[in-house]
């Protein structure tokens, strides 16, 4: 039997590699055309009857548009494993009642009832033991086992290496308990239900080869998906065949992975959407969601409130999470639609043409959460609606047609369904930030315009933001007592070197900052050493290098396109997120995060209604050194936790005051600290940080500091060097004022266009986002101050310096040739054992592998937090044969340390 399966696996791969050379052969013929040049992405898609008519037809045309969208997946050294692909459809009652009839248990009416489609170990006992959970927590809940299914599959339409991890598939029924109202009520429950399951999987663990996972429970939607090429969908699950599958909607995707391993149940569509693009703050809205997790309340769940958290599953890819995220605020009690408007909003900061109250809901639904930032094309349904909606940036393409006989067709390219031309009543292309919404339930498609305005007039959006968002331009100037210092020249140079200035600072960065309001312009690239690699002491910023954008994407340029790239943040107290009040916006906002020192002084004195401000000192005795130093983060985040506990609901952390006994701590140490200190203790959303320290002055310092948490910066001694240098005569034909004023507006720009390297189109989703990677630091300062952190540890203790200690964090020291030298630096770790050492990493389960994809082999994705070892498909000669040209991938806690992508 093995021996026919191998000889037909070989069989088939020789005739797609023969049907290969072939196309390419051709193409070569015809012209300038190169097919193995081709660049693409995911391809994503749906197909609709406007009016809600359920018929196999649209299951049928679904199937289409995902065989021809095979091109837009990806496969590996078995040409017949691809990345994923899957159908997403509405609940099939008859087709279900069938089949419960033949197992011997009877449904209840449609939509009273919930299915999960459920990916199983193989091994008989392992299954039995997790079918034991997802009963138990089913009957725990209230709920009422219906019955189970074994889906029948084709195994042989599937690769063999797909083959040698495939999961048992099976089908859950749940019947509504006592207590269930409607099917609202129903569906939450299942989503609670879900939640635990997926809890006790992580809870109880299991080996890194088994596969568990809840792929759809609703009483709505039911997904088949899988680690298959488009075309072998249809073919390996027998039921999308029958012809009472019928559905009035199907969501397709093809999966081409940019730095995932591909895996069973990271195919597509999740629960909600099918995806294509990727997610580049993902660090940092996953860090967001897990500090609101505390503050959730909601009647709709009552004391199940508490059984959903962790909302995020670390384990996912960028996708995943997202639909983690749009899953839970549709249980909040908003429509798909506003979710989605949420999570992806288009441009407003800057759109003249928009309405006000459209504007409004956009200004005021930023101060429930940030954006989940970067190119996207996403289609979504709920199972009544469906729809898709493109970034604000327009960086991914969506085409839809509708026709005469009420279908419509959409997807990330056009020709992908055979639509005669009379039969077309129009066709278009989804705009930036635009949303394309079918309603099946009002049996029409509901406009951009009018799904937005509709929105926007749920509530007195403008009424509750001119009550209580406060504007820094509104805030009254301090009182001549407050005002900031004077630059003080007897202190300038000691507190210059204090900090770490160096001439080329003051020369080649900050003069053309100052003079032309621009950045210095450079030769391409950075060709700077490695701060690790220094013998003298460097500054903390040095460390860190900015990571750029997984997948290539067209270039944006801030200025030209300053219309979809915005600045402006509020800082202050985030609201529970079930919620919808007139407090919710009651926050701070800011135009720039770079704050001149009159700025500073307004937001130390603020108080209106519940925005207070606390400034918390950010140096330590320079006596106690290295342990000094560490102690001094540990009571200035318990000092930020009693601020918050107090009520203070911005926090500043200053460095102002340091001297011979005192020296600063490093301003991105101290933001880290803090920032992830609450993070872990939940109450991170309930302030806003603001920095004031003598440390940051160029562009990435900035960056670095809003990336870990910062909401504003005041670089107070930055500005007393450029007020020294206009009285010296270094900045000529200017006036400290206006050098001043060109150095924010450079800053500001420079900003800008790190963002935009990212794919990045807002200072809020870049905040807190943490796009960097550390070279040389110390894995256990890592894990402790800048959490998730990317970090390359240094290959051995013996390139360093005799006279650094590894992992230690030191003092002051004196400077050489009078060159300035941070006050306090952080060491490199070492690989060699002590805190800094490093492990081999392990893997999660067999997978396939590809020698022919964009992945972490990559110059930029190669910012693993371990080493990377090769994945090995257990129990395959074939699959250990071609492991030297397979995809390495790192641990799932490397992975997890940049943001796992779709």
């Amino acid at each position: 039997m093995d021996a026919h399966r191998d000889a037909a696996d070989r069989l088939a791969v020789n005739d797609v590699i023969r049907r290969r050379r072939a196309a390419f052969a051709d193409a070569a013929r015809r012209g300038l055309y190169r097919p193995e040049l081709e660049r693409d992405a995911c391809g994503v898609g749906f197909v609709a009857n406007i009016k809600g008519e359920r018929s196999h037809d649209i299951v049928e045309k679904a199937l289409a548009v995902l065989d021809n969208l095979t091109h837009r997946g990806a496969c590996g050294c078995d040409p017949l494993t691809g990345d994923g692909a899957g159908i997403l459809l509405q609940v099939p009652h008859e087709f279900f009642v069938k089949e419960s009839a033949r197992l011997g248990f009877t449904l209840p009416a449609a939509g009273e009832y919930g299915v999960g489609m459920l990916f199983l170990p193989r091994d008989p006992a392992r299954r039995r033991l997790w079918e034991g959970v997802v009963a138990r927590i089913i009957a725990e809940e209230g709920q009422r086992l219906l019955g189970w299914r074994q889906v029948p599959v084709d195994e042989s339409q599937s690769g063999w290496l797909a083959r040698s991890v495939m999961p048992e598939i099976r089908q859950v029924f749940v019947g509504p308990g006592a207590a269930i109202r409607d099917r609202e009520t129903l569906e939450r429950k299942l989503y609670v239900i879900r939640k635990r399951i997926e809890h006790a999987a992580s809870e109880m663990g299991k080996p890194d080869d088994e596969i568990f996972y809840v792929c759809t429970l609703s009483t709505r939607t039911v997904c088949y998906k899988g680690l298959l090429i488009s075309h072998q969908i249809p073919r390996f699950y027998r039921d999308l065949a029958d012809p009472s599958m019928v559905s009035a909607l199907a969501l397709i995707h093809q999966r081409f992975s940019t730095n995932t391993m591909p895996s069973w149940e990271r195919a597509h569509p999740y629960r909600f959407l099918g995806h294509n693009g990727e997610i580049n703050t993902l660090r940092g809205n996953v860090n967001w969601m897990h500090a609101r997790e505390k503050q959730f309340a909601s009647p709709l769940f009552g004391a199940d409130i508490a059984k959903l958290a962790p909302i995020i599953d670390p384990a996912g890819s960028d996708s995943a999470m997202f639909d983690n995220a749009l899953e839970l605020l549709v249980h909040t009690g908003r429509s798909l639609p506003h979710a989605v408007m949420m999570m992806i909003p288009e441009a407003w900061q800057k759109h003249e043409q928009m309405s006000d109250t459209k504007r409004a809901f956009y200004e005021y639904h930023a101060c429930l959460m940030e954006p989940w930032d970067g190119p996207a094309s996403i289609a979504f349904t709920d199972g009544t609606v469906i729809g898709a909606v493109l970034d604000r940036n327009g960086l991914r393409p969506s085409r839809y047609v509708v026709t005469k006989d009420g279908f419509v067709v959409m997807a990330s390219e056009v020709g992908v369904l055979d639509v005669p031309p009379e039969n077309v009543l129009y066709k278009d292309r989804l705009q930036p930030g635009r949303m394309f919404l079918v309603d099946t339930a009002q049996k029409r498609i509901v406009s951009d315009e009018e799904i937005k305005e509709s929105m926007a007039a749920r509530r007195p959006y403008r009424a509750w933001l001119s009550a209580n968002l406060v504007r820094l331009e509104d805030v009254p100037p301090a009182p001549p007592d407050r005002e900031p210092p004077a630059c003080d020249r007897a202190t300038l140079r000691v507190r210059q070197q204090a900090h770490g200035y160096t001439m080329e600072d003051l020369r080649f960065l900050m003069t053309p900052m100052a003079i032309n309001g621009q950045e210095a312009v450079g030769s391409m690239g950075n060709d700077a050493p490695l701060a690790v690699l220094s013998d003298r002491p460097q500054l903390l910023f040095n460390y860190f290098k900015q990571l750029f954008a997984q997948v290539t994407n067209p270039p944006i340029d801030s200025i030209r396109e300053e219309l979809v790239m915005s600045l402006k943040a509020a800082i202050g107290s985030e609201q529970n997120l079930f919620d919808e009040t007139p407090e919710h916006c009651h926050q701070l906002e800011l135009e720039s995060p770079v704050l001149t020192n009159a700025e500073l002084e307004r937001i130390k004195q603020l108080a209106i209604g519940s925005l207070r401000t606390k400034t918390l000192g950010t140096t330590y005795r320079v006596a106690d050194g290295g342990p000094g130093l560490q102690q001094a983060l540990e009571a200035l985040c318990a000092e930020a936790s009693a601020a918050i506990a107090a009520g203070f609901t911005i926090l500043v952390l200053s460095d102002r005051g340091h001297d011979a006994e005192r020296a600063p701590i490093p301003s991105l140490l101290a933001t880290a600290a803090v920032h992830h200190h609450l993070i872990r203790e939940g109450t991170r959303t309930r302030c806003g940080l603001v920095v004031e320290s003598g440390e940051p002055r160029e562009v990435q310092h900035f960056c670095l500091l809003v990336g870990y948490g910062a909401g504003a910066v005041n670089p107070y001694l930055a500005y007393e060097t450029l007020v020294a240098m206009v009285g010296d005569g270094v900045l000529k034909d200017t006036d400290a004022e206006a050098a001043i004023a060109n150095y924010v507006k450079a800053a500001s720009k420079g900003i800008l266009k790190v963002m935009t390297k990212m794919g990045i189109s807002t200072l809020q989703s870049y905040r807190g986002a943490q796009i960097f990677e550390a070279v040389g630091l110390n894995r256990a300062l890592i894990d402790r101050y800048f959490t998730w952190t990317a970090s390359r540890i240094e290959a051995s203790a013996s390139t360093r310096s005799p006279r650094r200690s590894p992992g230690a964090i030191t003092s002051p020291t004196t400077c050489r040739r009078g060159w300035p030298r941070m006050a306090s630096s952080i060491r490199a770790g070492t690989t060699s054992g002590g805190a800094g050492a490093s492990t081999t990493c392990t893997t999660r389960r067999p997978s396939p592998c590809s020698s022919t994809r964009r992945g972490p082999g990559s110059t930029r994705s190669s910012s693993a937090t371990r080493p990377w070892s090769t994945r090995r498909a257990s129990g395959s000669a074939r699959s250990a044969a071609c492991s030297s040209s397979r995809r390495v991938t790192p641990s799932r806690s490397a992975r997890s340390s940049r943001g796992p992508r779709s």
